[in-house]
This record gives structure tokens, sequence and C-alpha cells, in this order.
């Protein structure tokens, strides 16, 4: 995974009144769990927004009270009209023990059915991966050169070395659809194929 920085402060109180305090000041409240203790702490919105609104997944060097603690974001809650970050939960990273985060999904290639007329449809552009974090790549990266339309890679057609796909193994994660152009245009084709046919046949009867 890539690596960036981020503080934050202690929080002296945890209760609802603190955190709508803290937030209206560009502050958002939030608990770092999965090692000895937690955390609470409070981070400034705009800092933590160019690391959560953006497609990558980052693996944080975090420091707070003086410590700086090696974590992941776990989970995000987001205010249901405003889409603003009210709460962030970080998850420390221990050597020896798997975590689980979404990786970014990149496609490398021209799809064979996209050359054809086809459209690229990706379900997922953001794909849950469990493993050691050191052997968490950046992104997980497909090939679709050789998906024609109609084609499809699924979960178990694929492989992120090291981790494991927490997903149904039939689920979908991309396709290669035909579009109402190229049904169009083979429409066409089929129709000019017929009507040489027939035109063939009345010349063979002259």
């Amino acid at each position: 995974m890539k690596t960036a920085s981020l503080s934050g402060s202690p929080r002296e109180g945890v209760g609802k009144k603190d955190a709508a305090e803290l937030r209206a000041k560009g502050q958002v409240p939030g608990v770092l769990y999965g090692g000895a203790e937690q955390v609470h702490f409070h981070v400034n919105e705009i800092q933590l927004n160019k690391l959560v609104f953006t497609p990558e997944t980052y693996r944080l060097n975090f420091e707070v009270g003086g410590t700086t603690y090696d974590c992941v974001v776990q989970d995000i809650q987001f205010h249901p009209v405003t889409d603003r970050i009210v709460h962030v939960d970080l998850l420390q990273v221990v050597a020896d023990k798997p975590i689980r985060v979404k990786l970014p999904v990149r496609t490398t290639g021209t799809s064979v059915g996209v050359r054809n007329g086809g459209r690229l449809h990706v379900v997922y552009r953001r794909l849950p991966v469990v493993g050691l974090a050191d052997q968490i790549p950046e992104d997980v990266s497909l090939d679709i050169s050789p998906l024609d339309i109609g084609d499809s890679l699924r979960v178990e057609g694929l492989s992120v070395e090291g981790c494991s796909i927490p997903l149904n193994p039939s689920a979908v994660v991309l396709s290669v659809r035909r579009t109402r152009a190229a049904m169009s245009a083979a429409a066409e084709v089929a129709d000019d194929g017929a009507g040489e046919g027939e035109g063939g046949e009345e010349g063979g009867e002259d």
C-alpha cells in the first residue's frame, strides 16, 4: 500500500456534545483500536478528506499525543445529507495479524470487445482484500485485453499475491457489455447479408 502521514490530537471528552463541538470547528472525532489500548482523537477535516476522497488506499503514519502509530482507515461514517465525514475508525497494524482493506481496481490493456463497439462496465471500483499489511499491494491490476463483448472477470478468476478476496467467487468484478450502437450495427450487417442472399437467389432464377 501507499503510505501517508496524518496527525491528530487526543480527545478530552468522548460524548456527543464534545463531538458536535469538534465538528463545528472543522475537526473529525475518531478512535484508534487494534493495539494495547484504544486512543480517542480528533483530526483536521480537510487533511482527512485528502486521504479519504481519493481512489488510493493508504497505510498511515498517524501521530497523536507524541506517539506515532502504524494504521489504516477501517471505517468512516458520513453525514446522511452533507456527506461530510462525522467519524473515523483507524485500525492499528500488527505485523502478524491480517487486516482488511479496499484496494482500487485498475485495468490494463484495451479490451477486444471495447474495440468492437462494446462498453466496459466496472462493478467493483474497489475490491476488499485480506492479508498482512506488508503483503498488500497498492491496487488490484486487471488485464482486460482478452475480453470480448459478453465476457466478464469474476472473483474466482482473480489472484492477489499474499491476499484473499472475501467475496463470493462468482461475483462479477467487471464485464464488457454490448451497446445499442453495436447491436444496431450488427442488425444492419445481418439485414444487408439477408438482402444480398435474396438477390443472389433471384439472379439464379434468371
